[in-house]
């Protein structure tokens, strides 16, 4: 991005240059704070109340208390410890009183110089501190205290506001504990004075929002709750203004670049594919192939998002849509993330289209064209021949793994690019393959896994989002149970009972397992430590390979059993998928390799191995894999976590709804905002430290309708130099390209 000069930070300046360099050094290596304004913006977790003045013959356990008493008796001990081998060790203990009770206060290390200067015998002070036990007395460790030099008798205003001070708990590490944290905002807080507000002063004044400086002082330092909402409403407005007017230049800058025109020619591959479809395309379908015509027709390139629950029928409205760029003379490349999908899309799309797909060949029709498969594992003669045919234009669509991106396949017209699951891609993956183009091609992403509507609008803030929210006519419905393997085995024998059922009835089924079990046999994976679970539960991840063993000799025997991951040759995992989807196979166990995009309509249960294993979202693609067919579908969520366990309320809710949106909510609620925002995404660590997306959707789509006016009224920002300021700050530079790149 050109960008005009930004206003000097003072933010900028490096932390060793204020808090001298070790402390700076431990705060970058462990926190990755480098600047004033990268600490200022590290704000407290939560507050601690110091507690309202509490009788020492009242103490609670394990709580904050504030106490008022008199040193009754102060003693240094000297002692020898690893740390301090020749008796050096010391270790102050202080026992106060206020005449209803006593309680002794301990300091160690270089701790207790100053209380031992300070806290003498006669000396009436203020302490806060957690309560706990030691030998059987109640103690403070290292509590915090303030010496009172007024009349005891009298009530001391000073005390009531100490005790009622709010104390910020930050972020902290084991090198870096809190109060440390807090000592260096202590230094730096001065600074806050100056820093550059980047919200517009309309804006700012229009919804009541306070400075920039009173904000920051106001979360490190407040005196009432009330401030710390003020702080909050404040800082939360910054990240989500500030990342949307990034999100919205870049659809501005798009808007910018040219991009050919691509309307579909009346009776031509698209009408032709409609006219021999078999069924009636969906309401939704029909409103969202309109949206991406629309933009498929404009002299810029479309950017759009397409998400859609499981099942919605995403690839057909994908499907047209490439079927409509090689109707107006261009070529469509679908990006794929594993062989498996690639091969499945390729098998399905040619299905679909017939005779239509025979382009060059004797029975082809004759609007046909030619659509080829490229992935990494394909011999050199058929590599040869698909690359010939995207060069010479033979090929109108293919579809292709990441090989589709290497330096040596070439285009004769690149016109769409379609994505499908764009967060298993990288942003460099997605933009070499955009730079395919005679110009930019239009671009259409796909999910199949729901996002609520804020974290669209903050991912993927650059891409106009279509939904498509109802299942074609004929689907069934899955009905999802828990199955609790331990507290009751009876259910488990059950669950293949039930397998056996559908088999004898004519379907297939899955099992699916969290690992492939020939881990011992992988160099890579040799000597990797087991995971904290395992090691509590003494229970290591079921694998494909021992699970489909033990079924095929025990309670699936007499039944075709064959295995599925990731690991195995590409013909391999094409044959085991052929026999699957042609109903040779009764029952496949596979890894999640199976997650996206594998349609079986027959295959109408699945059982999941440790279903607590898995996340919200990628259990409900899981799921929707059965029921695409007439007959109903059953997905069974195998566990042996205790009832009262998180990771049981998990899949409980998982059984509870098929509403992917709802879901994704859930699963969000229960994961860090980074998981989503952070790295997934962009490569680079989240922004977002204050806003939530689930709780805070009004100010997120409030300042995506701010910033785009902004945007539209100054694209460059020109009047608005402490914005730009804060632009440069909030999106360090992987971010920026991300959003270049997005």
């Amino acid at each position: 991005m050109d960008l005009v000069p930004a206003l000097e930070e003072p933010l900028q300046q490096p932390l060793k240059s204020v808090l001298g360099p070790a402390t700076a050094k431990v705060m970058a290596e462990h926190l990755g704070l480098l600047t004033v304004g990268d600490l200022l913006h590290h704000y407290p977790r939560r507050y601690e109340e110091r507690g309202q003045l509490t009788h020492l013959a009242d103490l609670p356990m394990d709580e904050h208390v504030t106490v008022v008493a008199q040193v009754a008796d102060a003693r240094l001990h000297t002692f020898a410890s690893a740390k301090a081998p020749r008796g050096k060790g010391q270790r102050l203990e202080v026992t106060i009183t206020d005449g209803s009770g006593r309680l002794q206060l301990v300091f160690f290390g270089n701790g207790v110089h100053k209380p031992h200067k300070e806290l003498l015998p006669g000396t009436r002070a203020m302490f806060a501190g957690k309560v706990s036990v030691f030998n059987r007395r109640l103690q403070l460790a290292h509590p915090a205290y303030e010496l009172l030099r007024g009349n005891p008798d009298e009530p001391d205003e000073a005390v009531e506001a100490w005790a009622g001070t709010l104390i910020p708990i930050y972020p902290a590490t084991a090198k870096l504990e809190s109060w440390k944290i807090g000592k260096a905002l202590q230094t730096v807080l001065p600074t806050a004075q100056e820093a550059v507000d980047p919200l517009p002063d309309s804006l700012r004044q229009g919804r009541g929002l306070v400075p920039l400086p009173e904000a920051l002082l106001k979360i490190h330092r407040p005196h009432t709750k009330a401030d710390i909402e003020d702080a909050r409403a404040r800082l939360k407005w910054d990240e989500a203004f500030v990342l949307q007017v990034a999100l919205a230049r870049r659809r501005h800058a798009e808007t910018q670049l040219p991009a050919v025109p691509r309307r579909p020619t009346p009776d031509g591959l698209l009408s032709a594919f409609d006219a021999r479809l078999p069924f009636t395309l969906t309401d939704g379908q029909q409103r969202v192939s309109r949206e991406i015509f629309d933009d498929l027709a404009t002299d810029h390139p479309m950017h759009r998002l397409l998400q859609g629950e499981v099942g919605s029928g995403k690839t057909m409205v994908a499907l047209r849509a490439m079927l409509a760029v090689v109707d107006a003379g261009g070529q469509a490349a679908m990006l794929a993330p594993t062989e498996v999908l690639a091969q499945q899309h390729h098998r399905s799309i040619v299905e679909m289209m017939g005779e239509l797909a025979e382009g060059g060949m004797l029975g082809g029709a004759e609007q046909a064209t030619k659509v080829v498969l490229l992935t990494g594992s394909m011999g050199a003669a058929a590599r040869r021949h698909a690359l010939l045919d995207l060069t010479t234009g033979e090929a109108g669509i293919v579809i292709g793994t990441h090989a589709l991106i290497e330096d040596k396949v070439q285009f004769h017209d690149l016109g769409l690019v379609v994505v499908d699951e764009q967060h298993r891609f990288g942003v460099e993956q997605r933009d070499a393959l955009r730079g395919k183009g005679k110009q930019p091609p239009h671009l259409l992403v796909m999910t199949a896994t729901p996002i609520p509507r804020t974290v669209a609008m903050t991912v993927f803030g650059d891409l106009e989002t279509s939904v498509l929210d109802q299942l074609p006519a004929g689907r069934s419905p899955i009905a999802s149970h828990v199955v609790p393997a331990a507290d009751k085995p009876h259910f488990l024998a059950r669950a293949w009972e039930r397998v056996r059922e559908e088999v004898g009835n004519g379907h297939q089924a899955y099992v699916v397992c969290p690992r492939i079990g020939d881990e011992e046999d992988d160099p890579k994976k040799a000597g990797k430590k087991k995971s904290p679970e395992d090691e509590a539960e003494k229970r290591p991840p079921l694998a494909v390979l021992d699970v489909a063993d033990q079924l095929s000799k025990g309670p699936l025997s007499g039944l075709t059993v064959e295995v599925l991951h990731g690991r195995m040759h590409p013909d391999d995992k094409d044959a085991v998928m052929r026999r699957f989807a042609a109903g040779e196979t009764g029952v496949l166990v596979a890894t999640t390799v199976i997650e996206v995009g594998v349609n079986v309509p027959n295959a109408t249960a699945m059982v999941i191995m440790d279903a607590d294993r898995f996340g919200v979202s990628q259990l409900h693609q899981l799921r929707g894999r059965v029921g695409r067919g007439s007959a109903p579908g059953l997905c069974l969520l195998v566990t042996e976590m205790a009832e009262a366990s998180a990771a049981r309320q998990r899949l409980g809710a998982v059984a509870s709804t098929l509403d992917g949106f709802e879901l994704s909510r859930i699963d969000l609620e229960q994961r860090r905002e980074g998981d989503v925002l952070g790295q997934a995404q962009s490569g680079a660590r989240t922004s977002l430290r204050m806003l939530a997306v689930i709780e805070d959707e009004e100010i997120i789509a409030e300042a995506r309708e701010e910033a785009a006016a902004v945007v539209a009224a100054d694209p460059e920002l020109t009047n608005l130099p402490a914005l730009r300021t804060a632009l440069e700050a909030l999106l360090d530079e992987e971010r920026e390209q991300y959003l270049d790149k997005g």
